[in-house]
């Protein structure tokens, strides 16, 4: 039940939910300030917050304003806030910097939702915060224009959350094609640090999350405050630390310019924010994010079936005969899912056309895919199909029909990239016509999964005729689409591809079911990228799969133990061309198959934890059971390690006052090299011993050449 909060001894609000707590400063007539975002403070009465709100205030200081600047939600200029402020705008140049006072304040105990008006600048403000039963903070701001006659310019709305003097260091992630998520951390110094997207998509670069904590923070340590956007398109995200000793981060969409113009009581709505805050190091804020998607409505709660995608096996060289022999093989080897990729369409011979002509090719498919869905469903399999709706290519029927539905500026078409434009979803004809051909192809076919792929960036992204900017409502028209397909078809999984890892965000997680981590199957990239991928999602999520020995993206060889090792852990799936694959290749495949699916039930529910070893080339990782009796870790060598006995691994997470059985997991319990120097407990029969020790004192680390890896499995006794 929401009651309102306005008597002055109910001001201070305090939130509390999975070991956070949440304390909002509400007293006074301005925006509501966070006194305390961090670990649960207990159940404090209003004496007591008003006592907190005094031990944290700040005093007056000489040379600076009389009333010192306070940290709002949503920072104002017209406070004196020096930092970002997080509404920019005007009207005609005016009303350009308002500040708010408060109308009203409702909460339901696990979050609140204040409006506010600045009847000078005739804006209406209504902000939402709250915790979500993971501990997340969950925010978003909405800006109205009040206004009868002129219209609101509004440039940015950004909203902020403190952090503690004590986060002296950031880390976000970078990255490009195929190497997707890539760590950068450094101190957090005097200033801002910004990340921008001007992508139109979440990027391979996106920052995914932004961290700011304690020194040398690392997966098991330290307290880490971490912020994430959840919107698919152009945003920034930033870290700043002022003069005035206040450190912030924030976020909002970014906006282009002229993009959001409010007509008068017109609103615009900004995307979500959560925040993490974690006294357990990044574990724990990436454990708050995983719980949260875990408690989705629709998160998949059936085993994630095993995928063969025909991408890196055939290319654009459809063949019945061909992918009928394929489909054989995979499931022979245990695959629950085929996924038929790109090329199925009219004039799809290359990459070069076709995109936007979503007919099956009947120089192709002359019985249409019906033969091959028959034959695929027949051996116990899914069908799940590529598509990428959101593109088109010049050299296509719909281009050449519809030239005003391709994103423009108005005057020029913007520079090609792969060969292709993008569709403007924004025009009604347009969006009609996707939705008509994606519907009409899952109400032919029995179609259980669609590959949504985005392999461009939006540039010149402008609305026909005009070429006023379009991002912010293609972001949205792509929501809607992909919302209305699940309303047609409720049983049918989406998966979020762009060009690989290139739309992961928890807004387009709302409406898909796992993403594409990244189109490299290079193993030991691979490490890294599902590592970090896994900052924000849970391994059932994160699409991985075992390729040929040989990568297509970067020509490394690797065995199929490392390979698979380092797919296990993951939404699990083949990309290879088995028909290729020895008869021993596929028996051995078939043996991680079965692992996989041993282990995925423990995999795509436990708790994530990474270990920190101080040899950088030896990376560990691992799944424990909610109740500490199971568990699975991953040690791989991704380089040679620093020393010529590599020391020991301790095993985190696990249940001090349990008794574990330890044992190397075939197949990957031996791998050529290991002999040289194989630890006692490697033996068959393993080790007995006490959480605590193996946790505070650890393993031998056995002898692993370059990019091997050994499993071990851990349970109960």
């Amino acid at each position: 039940m929401k009651s309102p909060t306005n008597a002055p001894t109910e001001r201070l609000i305090h939130l509390r939910s999975a070991g956070v707590s949440l304390v909002l400063d509400l007293r006074g007539n301005g925006l509501p300030t966070v006194l305390h975002w961090g670990a649960d403070l207990g159940d404090l009465t209003q004496e007591e917050l008003s006592q907190l709100a005094e031990a944290v205030t700040m005093p007056n200081m000489p040379g600076f304003d009389d009333v010192v600047p306070r940290v709002a939600l949503l920072p104002e200029h017209g406070t004196g806030w020096p930092g970002q402020p997080g509404l920019t705008g005007h009207r005609q140049g005016a009303d350009w910097s308002p500040l708010f006072a408060l109308d009203s304040v409702e909460t339901d105990g696990l979050s609140v939702r204040i409006r506010a008006a600045d009847n000078t600048a005739r804006l209406g403000l209504v902000l939402e915060a709250g915790l979500t039963p993971s501990g997340l903070v969950r925010m978003r701001a909405a800006v109205r224009n009040d206004d009868t006659v002129w219209p609101y310019t509004l440039d940015g709305l950004m909203l902020a959350l403190p952090v503690p003097d004590a986060a002296t260091e950031l880390l976000d992630l970078t990255g490009r094609w195929c190497r997707e998520r890539a760590p950068q951390r450094h101190p957090f110094n005097a200033g801002t640090w910004l990340r921008e997207t001007r992508s139109g998509r979440t990027g391979p670069d996106a920052a995914l999350v932004l961290a700011a904590g304690t020194p040398g923070f690392g997966f098991g340590s330290g307290e880490v405050w971490g912020l994430h956007i959840a919107w698919s398109g152009n945003h920034r995200i930033l870290a700043e630390r002022l003069p005035t000793g206040r450190p912030v981060v924030a976020a909002g969409e970014l906006l282009l310019p002229g993009e959001v113009i409010l007509g008068p009581g017109e609103q615009y709505t900004g995307p979500w924010l959560y925040g993490s805050h974690s006294d357990q190091g990044l574990d724990g804020l990436s454990a708050r994010f995983h719980d949260h998607l875990r408690a989705r409505p629709g998160h998949p709660h059936r085993p994630r079936p095993v995928v063969l995608n025909t991408w890196e096996a055939v290319y654009f060289d459809h063949d019945l005969d061909t992918l009928t022999h394929l489909a054989d093989l995979g499931a022979e080897v245990g695959v629950e899912r085929f996924v038929l990729d790109d090329g199925w369409f009219r004039h799809r011979r290359d990459d070069r056309a076709g995109l936007g002509d979503w007919y099956v090719d009947e120089t192709v498919w002359p019985g249409g895919l019906h033969p091959l869905i028959d034959h695929v469903r027949a051996l116990g399999m899914e069908f799940g199909l590529w598509v990428e709706p959101e593109m088109v290519n010049p050299d296509s029927d719909l281009a050449r029909a519809h030239p005003e539905w391709i994103l423009a500026t108005g005057g020029r078409t913007p520079a090609d990239r792969r060969h292709q434009q993008v569709l403007d979803l924004t025009h009604p004809e347009a969006y009609a016509h996707i939705l008509e051909r994606l519907d009409a192809l899952l109400t032919e076919y029995d179609i259980a999964y669609l590959k949504w792929d985005h392999n461009r960036e939006l540039v010149d992204a402008g609305h026909s005729p005009d070429g006023e900017p379009a991002v912010h409502a293609q972001t949205l028209a792509v929501y809607a689409l992909l919302d209305e397909l699940r309303a047609r078809h409720p049983r049918l999984e989406i998966e979020s591809c762009s060009s690989g890892g290139g739309r992961v965000d928890l807004a387009i997680l709302e409406r898909t079911d796992r993403v594409w981590a990244s189109d490299c199957n290079d193993a030991l990239e691979r490490q890294s990228i599902n590592r970090w991928t896994g900052l924000l999602l849970p391994p059932e999520l994160i699409g991985s799969h075992i390729g040929a020995a040989r990568s297509h993206t970067t020509s490394r060889t690797h065995d199929l133990a490392f390979r698979a090792g380092t797919a296990l852990f993951g939404h699990l799936g083949i990309e290879w061309d088995l028909t290729r694959a020895s008869e021993s290749e596929r028996a051995e495949l078939a043996r991680w198959v079965s692992l996989h699916k041993q282990l995925r039930g423990l995999l795509h529910t436990g708790r994530v934890v990474r270990v920190d070893h101080p040899d950088p080339a030896l990376w560990a990782h691992g799944v424990i059971s909610h109740n500490r009796t199971e568990a699975v870790f991953a040690l791989a060598a991704v380089a040679t390690p620093v020393a010529a006995h590599p020391g020991t691994l301790r095993l985190p997470g696990l249940d001090p006052n349990t008794t574990y059985h330890l044992r190397p997991l075939a197949p990957a319990d031996q791998v050529p090299g290991m002999e040289r120097g194989t630890p006692a407990w490697c033996t068959k029969d393993g080790i007995t011993l006490p959480g605590n020790v193996l946790e505070r004192v650890g393993i031998q680390i056995p002898n692993l050449h370059p990019e091997q890896l050994i499993l071990l499995h851990l349970t109960r006794r």
